[in-house]
């Protein structure tokens, strides 16, 4: 699933597409709360801005509950029942049919009395099921794992980037689909009108990623088809990297099993010194000699 889109900053606000909104579980005046971090000059990123819909204190008591339960009249409300009488807090959730299973998977986002409380709740459900007590018969098992949202807020990266937190924001109203940066950010963010930044969206953890790029940076878009073979993804990307084109992200998808796939690069070209005119050509002529169906379908600015 792609989980990620390029939007441009309009009247200083940030549109949120309503695939995002439903994946947030964000509705009209409704709160998000936020957070807006800074990069060092190194790499493509300027200003990173964390969108959730619980406050940053509370992140140290969120955990992931996934219930798997029978695929049975009356299991999710006995698997709510449940929940309820361990004091878990359910904010946001998804349920959803096992594959190739007759067992529903309800995935949850919810708030623990303290952390660590996880441990005792899956050792009351198991003597529950080692009793046979009808009050779990249609539940089958139960995860619950803390969801270590406060990671994002490290200075340190997993590749070792520091990024600092600037601050960290009040509650901003939903309202006509756009989170408006003037309430919060105004006096910071008072130069992105116009600019593309990239949205991502945690389905798993319901936060959502905005990225500023920095100024000088050159984004494109590059939609490629290739063989849908082992190796066609490295011949695509290989004259992007002889070139010194940062990728920012890709999606490859099947358009005709073993035979043909889409790709779409976003990428910077800062570094490059060449014109889209001068990509264009420069990958029209490598992708005819390979072997196989590459074909460039569109190069565009994002800028």
């Amino acid at each position: 699933m792609k989980n990620w889109e390029f939007t441009k900053i309009k009247d200083n606000k940030i549109r949120i597409d309503k695939w995002l909104t439903e994946v947030m579980g964000l509705v009209e005046g409704g709160y998000i709360y936020s957070s807006l971090f800074k990069y060092p000059e190194k790499g493509p990123k300027r200003y990173e801005l964390i969108l959730s819909m619980y406050p940053q204190e509370n992140f140290h008591t969120l955990s992931h509950v996934d219930v798997y339960m029978e695929d049975v009249p009356g299991s999710t409300v006995q698997s709510a029942q449940f929940l309820a009488e361990q004091g878990i807090n359910v904010l946001n959730s998804v349920s959803l049919n096992g594959i190739s299973e007759t067992t529903i998977i309800w995935n949850i986002m919810c708030e623990l009395n303290f952390a660590g409380e996880g441990e005792i709740i899956k050792e009351r459900f198991a003597k529950r099921k080692a009793e046979n007590d009808p009050s779990v018969s249609l539940i089958k098992y139960i995860s619950i794992k803390p969801a270590n949202i406060g990671r994002i807020f490290r200075r340190e990266e997993a590749e070792g980037q520091i990024k600092d937190e600037i601050r960290h924001g009040s509650p901003t109203t939903f309202h006509s689909g756009t989170f408006d940066l003037n309430v919060e950010y105004g006096d910071i963010l008072n130069d992105v009108n116009d600019t593309e930044v990239m949205i991502t969206v945690d389905p798993y953890s319901w936060l959502v990623s905005v990225v500023f790029f920095k100024q000088d940076t050159k984004l494109i878009r590059v939609n490629v088809n290739i063989p849908d073979c082992p190796g066609s993804i490295n011949t695509a990307l290989k004259p992007l990297a002889m070139e010194k084109i940062n990728i920012i992200s890709i999606f490859s998808k099947i358009m005709i099993s073993y035979q043909a796939m889409s790709l779409e690069i976003v990428a910077d070209m800062k570094n490059s010194g060449m014109t889209i005119d001068q990509l264009r050509d420069m990958l029209d002529k490598y992708l005819s000699e390979q072997n196989g169906i590459f074909k460039i379908v569109d190069i565009s600015s994002l800028g």
